[in-house]
């Protein structure tokens, strides 16, 4: 069962705060200022959940890139590139 979407604006967070946390227990719980979505309120074991779910690729640079990655790189490169000479004949 899809769990209810239940949002309140930043005026109601600071009015009704108790009954906010008391709902963001049970399920996520958007706030909104002028009407705009700005933060979300969850439990710890779904924030902890979304911690372990996130993917954590990183960017960079060629020029941070390891020695070995960056030779794998430049291999498909010259593979691709050879491979793309080949089809134009």
């Amino acid at each position: 069962m899809p769990q209810p979407h239940i949002s309140y604006s930043t005026s109601d967070l600071s009015r009704k705060s108790g009954d906010i946390i008391a709902k963001a227990l049970r399920h996520p719980v958007t706030i909104t200022q002028r009407n705009k979505p700005r933060l979300v309120l969850l439990n710890i074991e779904d924030y902890e959940r979304l911690l372990r779910q996130s993917d954590h690729r990183m960017s960079g640079t060629i020029e941070t890139m390891p020695d070995i990655l960056f030779s794998e790189f430049e291999s498909a490169v010259d593979t691709y590139a050879h491979d793309d000479e080949g089809s134009r004949y």
